[in-house]
């Protein structure tokens, strides 16, 4: 593994420990050359996935995208990382598991926004925000409107969280 820091070819492995419930492995390294620490993540992949924009374009598949739009949405939120990293690698297994290399763009979003909504309401309407392209308070209120209902009726699938922030 090359060093980020001083691009040295030979790094040595430190520490290293599965994560994500044995789904990756976690490995600490040093730089022999400038004393650099840094950590790689090793996971399975199944397939190569590409992504096919809704202009047509197709771009190499990037969990770590995937994730960092995961993180913006639940930005200063109360979410252990776990479980964000748990939604992530679920959404990624979805896609892997549908037997596609070529996945369309809204389809990812289709599976951010319910894993999202099942996270947390906050983040979901951040997130939907910018995947419906709202454009007036009203796209909001819609979205809001329908998580109210949905909570009302128990079948939101996030266990009652504005209930139970409403009670607060």
């Amino acid at each position: 593994m090359r060093c980020p820091y001083c691009s040295c070819e030979e790094t040595q492995v430190k520490d290293s420990r599965p994560t994500e419930e044995n789904a990756a492995i976690r490995r600490r390294r040093v730089c022999p050359d400038c004393g650099g620490r840094f950590t790689t993540f090793e996971r399975v992949q199944l397939r190569e996935l590409v992504v096919v924009k809704r202009s047509g374009r197709k771009v190499p598949f990037d969990r770590d995208k995937l994730q960092k739009s995961v993180e913006v949405a639940l930005r200063k939120r109360p979410i252990e990382t776990e479980r964000v990293d748990r939604m992530v690698s679920g959404i990624v297994r979805q896609l892997e598991s549908s037997g596609e290399t070529e996945v369309p763009s809204s389809t990812i979003g289709a599976f951010v926004m319910e894993g999202l909504r099942a996270l947390d309401p906050v983040a979901y309407v951040r997130f939907a925000s910018v995947y419906r392209d709202f454009r007036e308070a009203a796209d909001f209120q819609e979205v809001l409107g329908e998580i109210a209902r949905d909570d009302e009726l128990g079948d939101d699938g996030i266990g009652g969280v504005l209930s139970a922030a409403k009670k607060r």
